[in-house]
């Protein structure tokens, strides 16, 4: 399986360069390996419905609990073969779509980056490893979207995109760690098996939330749904592969994935029903009143998504049952309508339903293709998708959890769905022709994917045996546990279920023959932004990159005075808080035997700070610095430290030697800076100092438990053969901290150097 994945990002990179040598069959060359994948994984299929999952792991940080754990049970392989074998009849397409485009190739590399991305997702089994996958999905989503990077809108819908989905997988990281440390384990499969674990733990509430959140947004759920639509700025092949059957259905895939372990909470079931039915009824009606081709279909997406979503918040046997069936009839003839729309934009140049009709006579095999999905799609027997839909309204009548007003919900979304596939699949071909349009001859490449996907949508339906005991039984078992075998039937009888499906193709019907008088409608601000959602996004958008601004203005202001200041602000305020919360006072040895000659150095110390502040010149700055100095020399001296004592003379008289020959000639001091800020630089002075004195005072409190003394002492002559304890830590024991510092001050007086002899020369002429 790491083989798999591997192999499709070398080839994304060989892609351009495949592209150069073959031209024109580069897509069907570069098909083989996604297809030759996609048959491996349906051969795991009678293993996996006989209980067998298929593991293969490989460490990776083992220290952090990160292996590459690769896990395929029924859920990974029902979404592996749609991933691979979707992705292969997407290239064969793309093949034709982008026929004589000298710059595909980069358009190949990208697919195949998110094929392999998203196809690590769906058999990654350690939570770091599927976060990877996460993220890089949505950077080649972004680059997908935005493919024609010279559009504005394509820019723009890419950006939305990655920012939402970026900032859904930061909390999705978040809720991963969390969630492994809650569970003991950073494996899925050992995280289902945990148990109420997971549940009971005190952080449950912050890992659905984190995961809630990260799921939403990638698979687009309200108040996140806005930018799916407006992803149809990317070239058809990208809407019917990433935004149609794989990457929106990376959320609802990784809800059904931790679903054993952290969906048996009323807050999990209540919060995920609620929104997924708000984004089922939402896509539904916005897809109706749209009249753009793409968009229509991607509302549409979005309300299924939201169907989705609503039979893992029912969460019962039933409900998991259907979730996979709709998942994959889904996948059909919605990546059919998709191929189609796309197909029709490329040859005519249009893909407003309002202008299409009468296109049969001259793209027939197109028009069957479109034919047949929209017949799925509206759940007319003879079809899979009339499989799925009986499956969703037999869950929703058997769920005791399920209110009626939720099925109310589902036959209004699925009546909207059977309006929007007769504008899309049927009345372009055989609806009547409302201008004439120039359309150019479909070629081969672009008629392969619609035909198959919308055939198998057909063939599916009478092999429902086949499908149930390989791919949607062993899906719902993966999801529920071990779940009762439940049979998928094509035909259930005349039943409560076929008299809900008879009556949504009714009302769907009456809704197609009155949208045209709703006139307006999808011109109205509603249709356009609904809920406000895209305003609040551009809003907060806007606020962040204004506090961006501001925080660069303030921070990154190009002052090194306030760099330090703010630094020393930070640390201060920090350091106080935690000295403040945790010192205890009544441990504080506070003794105040002051000697006189302590009192004359401390006096004396004083003086040469209150000169050194007040000083006009720069020669009385370092004489008083210089007694500041040599007055720590005498304190250390005091307190039996005569090394420390002629290391501090040596230094002090080096710098001050060294500062009169530098500074002496330079100007007196003059006052740049307001009286308010001196002050502010005062305050914050005496509050360091405060604070320094302070945890000098708790650790000279606390006794000295340490060992260095005792070890540096002997070591110091026995190792390093000298006598001066301190001379031999910084020469011996920390030789690389000083060989730094020494670096520092060389690489200083360098730079000090080639200034000097940058000056420009002195003007001899004006001198003379």
């Amino acid at each position: 399986m790491l083989l798999a994945v591997c192999s499709i990002f070398a080839l994304s990179i060989a892609a351009p360069f495949l592209h150069r040598i073959a031209k024109d069959y580069c897509a069907p060359l570069l098909a083989l390996l996604p297809g030759s994948i996609c048959f491996y994984f349906i051969s795991l299929a009678p293993r996996i419905a006989e209980g067998k999952p298929v593991e293969e792991k490989w460490e990776w940080v083992p220290s952090l609990g990160a292996n590459l754990t690769f896990y395929v049970e029924g859920l990974s392989l029902l979404f592996a073969i749609l991933v691979t074998g979707i992705g292969t009849l997407i290239v064969i397409y793309a093949g034709g779509y982008f026929k004589g485009d000298a710059a595909s190739g980069r358009f190949y590399s990208l697919l195949l980056l998110f094929m392999g991305a998203m196809l690590g997702i769906v058999i990654s089994d350690n939570l770091f490893a599927l976060f990877v996958f996460w993220e890089l999905t949505s950077i080649s989503s972004y680059l997908l979207i935005g493919y024609n990077h010279k559009d504005e809108e394509s820019r723009s819908s890419a950006l939305q995109a990655l920012i939402v989905t970026g900032g859904g997988g930061l909390a999705l990281l978040a809720g991963f760690v969390l969630l492994g440390m809650a569970a003991g384990s950073f494996e899925i499969s050992a995280i289902n098996q945990s148990g109420p674990e997971v549940v009971h733990h005190s952080l449950y509430p912050l890992v659905v939330i984190g995961v809630l959140v990260g799921a939403f947004t990638k698979s687009a759920q309200f108040p996140f749904h806005f930018w799916l639509p407006n992803a149809m700025a990317a070239p058809a092949p990208v809407s019917a592969y990433l935004h149609s059957a794989t990457m929106v259905k990376a959320g609802v895939f990784l809800l059904a994935r931790l679903h054993p372990s952290i969906a048996d909470t009323p807050v999990f079931v209540w919060t995920v029903s609620i929104v997924g039915a708000m984004t089922m009824l939402l896509g539904a009606v916005m897809g109706a009143i749209s009249t753009d081709m793409k968009r229509m279909l991607a509302y549409t997406t979005v309300s299924i998504l939201g169907c989705l979503t609503l039979l893992l918040g029912v969460g019962v046997e039933s409900a998991l049952f259907a979730f996979g069936v709709l998942v994959l009839a889904h996948a059909l003839y919605k990546g059919t309508l998709f191929l189609v729309a796309g197909t029709v934009e490329k040859l005519s140049g249009e893909r407003n339903v309002k202008h299409l009709g009468g296109l049969f006579s001259r793209l027939p095999a197109l028009g069957i293709a479109g034919s047949l999905a929209a017949m799925s799609m509206i759940g007319v027997p003879l079809f899979f998708g009339f499989v799925a839909k009986e499956a969703i309204y037999e869950a929703a009548l058997k769920a005791t959890n399920m209110s009626g007003l939720w099925i109310a919900a589902m036959v209004v979304s699925s009546a909207l769905f059977v309006a929007v596939a007769i504008l899309v699949g049927i009345k372009p071909f055989f609806g009547p022709e409302v201008r004439e349009l120039t359309v150019k001859k479909a070629p081969a490449l672009m008629l392969v994917g619609p035909l198959m996907l919308s055939v198998l949508g057909f063939a599916f339906f009478f092999l429902p045996d086949l499908l149930g005991k390989y791919l949607i039984h062993p899906s719902s078992a993966a999801v529920i546990g071990d779940a009762n075998i439940i049979v998928l039937k094509s035909w259930h009888g005349l039943n409560a279920v076929l008299g809900l499906s008879v009556l949504t193709i009714a009302i769907g019907i009456v809704i197609y023959r009155f949208l045209p008088k709703l006139g307006s409608v999808s011109e109205s601000s509603f249709a356009k932004d609904p809920f406000g959602a895209i305003s609040v996004y551009e809003r907060s958008l806007a606020g962040v990159l204004r506090f961006g601004q501001w925080q660069a203005s303030t921070l990154q202001n190009g002052y090194l005075r306030k760099y330090i200041l703010l630094t020393i602000c930070v640390t201060t305020a920090f350091a106080g808080i935690v000295f403040i919360l945790h010192t205890n006072w009544k441990s504080l040895h506070l003794t105040f035997d002051l000697r006189v000659h302590e009192a004359a150095l401390i006096i004396v110390m004083v003086a040469a700070v209150a000169i050194l502040v007040r000083a006009s010149s720069r020669l009385t700055a370092i004489v008083a610095l210089g007694v500041l100095g040599y007055a720590v020399a005498l304190v250390f001296m005091l307190y039996g430290a005569p090394d420390l004592t002629m290391t501090q003379l040596c230094i002090e008289t080096l710098s001050v030697v060294l500062f009169v020959f530098v500074l002496y000639r330079l100007p007196q001091f003059i006052r740049l800076s307001r009286r308010r800020t001196r002050l502010r630089d005062a305050i914050v002075a005496s509050c360091v100092g405060a604070l320094m004195a302070c945890l000098v005072l708790v650790a000279s409190s606390e006794p000295a438990d340490s060992h260095l003394r005792q070890y540096y002492s002997t070591k110091a002559y026995e190792e390093a053969f000298g006598r001066n304890v301190v001379n031999v830590i910084l020469v011996d024991f920390r030789a690389l901290d000083t060989l730094g510092e020494i670096t520092v001050l060389a690489v200083a007086a360098i730079g000090v150097f080639a200034l000097l002899k940058l000056r420009p020369p002195a003007d001899t002429e004006g001198a003379a």
